[in-house]
């Protein structure tokens, strides 16, 4: 298969780069390199330095759209910014797959799509975007779906829990297991925001690179997570035991518009696609650790 991954020179774009390279495809990387690494790229990839914003193509099967507008605090300073990158870019996206008559599979937000839930969500859970990013992934799988409308196509959607793993940056949103890591590494103190008791759905990234080409045979909408809530406490606790340390973490105040609570129900990707989160929390904090 010949694939496109944009995105695929930072955390979980590379891994789903990784995956399609270890079963044989032709890969190209679509990436502008501003929060992606050049490090980050199997050197058996084609590196094509790239601002999704821009219109390309390329003669391919499938486009995994990895490349974002990420973090929640610049989706809120810089709205318009966040919309161009996420929006706009995901309309050229689609564009070139109309061009190549490729399938599209668009990696959107679980949590912050669904807002706060008491229980696992489902894919027909109510929709409560509570920020400008989450909104603007929202806008991108519309744009999806009217595009399967408008031309007939079968693009597919993703919605990802809280993933984790090598090569992620403690620096970026998201990114609280590679935050404890390294800290505790580097024996820094650590804190934590509010009580510790909020909760989220953690997948380890190597699972996440494996439902992406899974749901390349899909239809429709995924959720790809664990299914498991995790305290932010154990999940210290955890990262502590993985780093052989006796640590306790500061406790802060909240911040405003945090989550209390953010678990997926991915029960239609085991059904539809045959894919389940199969590295549990103690065993993907390993894999992390060791890789650093």
């Amino acid at each position: 298969m010949r694939a496109i991954v944009t995105g695929g020179a930072g955390f979980i774009g590379s891994h789903v780069v990784d995956a399609l390279l270890a079963r044989g495809d032709d890969v190209t990387v679509v990436d502008d390199l501003s929060t992606g690494r050049r490090e980050n790229v199997n050197p058996a990839a084609h590196l094509w330095e790239h601002d999704i914003r821009k219109r390309f193509y390329d003669p391919v099967d499938v486009i995994f759209h990895l490349a974002a507008q990420a973090d929640v605090g610049t989706s809120v300073e810089r709205p318009v910014f966040d919309a161009e990158v996420n929006v706009l870019g995901t309309i050229q996206v689609l564009e070139a797959a109309r061009e190549a008559k490729a399938r599209v599979v668009f990696v959107s937000t679980g949590g912050a799509i669904y807002g706060e839930r008491e229980t696992p969500a489902d894919e027909d859970a109510p929709r409560l975007p509570a920020s400008p990013y989450a909104a603007s992934k929202l806008a991108g799988e519309e744009y999806l779906a009217m595009w399967n409308r408008l031309h007939g196509t079968s693009h597919v959607v993703c919605r990802l829990a809280n993933v984790y793993g090598p090569r992620q940056l403690a620096s970026l949103e998201g990114g609280v297991v590679a935050i404890f890591l390294e800290r505790l590494r580097d024996g820094k103190p650590t804190q934590i925001y509010g009580d510790g008791l909020q909760t989220r759905d953690f997948v380890y990234v190597g699972d996440v690179a494996a439902a992406l080409l899974a749901a390349v045979d899909g239809n429709g909408i995924y959720n790809v997570g664990s299914g498991e809530r995790t305290t932010v406490l154990d999940l210290h606790r955890l990262c502590a035991r993985v780093a052989g340390v006796e640590a306790e973490p500061e406790l802060v105040e909240p911040r405003p518009g945090d989550l209390r609570h953010s678990v997926l129900d991915a029960g239609r990707a085991e059904r539809e696609l045959g894919w389940r989160a199969s590295t549990s929390l103690a065993d993907g904090l390993r894999l992390t650790w060791q890789s650093a």
